[in-house]
């Protein structure tokens, strides 16, 4: 079943009057958002992208932080991902609770807050195999928007400075920030100028 941007958004504003800190809807809408106008004007370029399940993606990304039992990147990208195939929906659209927190096809690529990814845990393997697949064009989108997203959309570096902040400098640290610097001049070149220029409210938000 496919689930459309304005489903997924409907999907959230259930959620928010479940939670006590609604503040991982606020971001999802953000990604959503931030994610469509990328996607939006790389279709301008002549790109084959579809806008509106970018910015779906977006919405429900972090949709597995509604089960507020668990925490880290292990337990909200399992239950989104099982919550959405619960619901019937396509596997893409439950992959993206998986995919949009690590990088370059690579599990050890993901803002982390310990020196290793978690070997032991019993999703390890799994999501280790699931990401091994190119991504696709939005889900790549996704990658990158989540990194320019807290509540409100930021430039990639200061998104960095926020996880720093947040989590320390581990191991993986820098491979992450050179692999989302990428991402970043990946889809510059993909416009054929900076992104940022889609987005003037970023320099209010500095």
């Amino acid at each position: 079943m496919k689930l459309t941007s304005k489903e997924a958004k409907e999907i959230l504003e259930v959620e928010r009057v479940n939670t006590k800190d609604d503040s991982w809807i606020t971001h999802s809408l953000c990604v959503g958002n931030t994610a469509g106008k990328i996607a939006q004007a790389l279709k301008e370029k002549g790109l084959t992208v579809d806008v509106d399940k970018t910015i779906a993606f977006g919405y429900i990304h972090d949709i597995g932080k509604k089960f507020i039992e668990e925490s880290g990147v292990f337990s909200h990208a399992i239950n989104g991902y099982n919550y959405l195939k619960e619901l019937g929906y396509d596997e893409e659209y439950a992959g993206i609770c998986i995919k949009h927190s690590f990088l370059n096809n690579d599990i050890d690529c993901l803002s982390n807050d310990r020196d290793e990814t978690d070997r032991s845990n019993p999703h390890y393997q799994f999501f280790k195999e699931y990401i091994k697949k190119e991504y696709t064009l939005e889900e790549k989108i996704i990658n990158l928007c989540d990194l320019m997203c807290t509540t409100q959309i930021l430039t990639v570096e200061k998104r960095m400075i926020d996880l720093l902040v947040r989590h320390g400098v581990f191991a993986k640290t820098h491979y992450h920030i050179v692999v989302t610097m990428k991402l970043k001049t990946y889809f510059d070149n993909l416009l054929s100028y900076n992104l940022y220029d889609l987005f003037p409210e970023i320099k209010d938000n500095l």
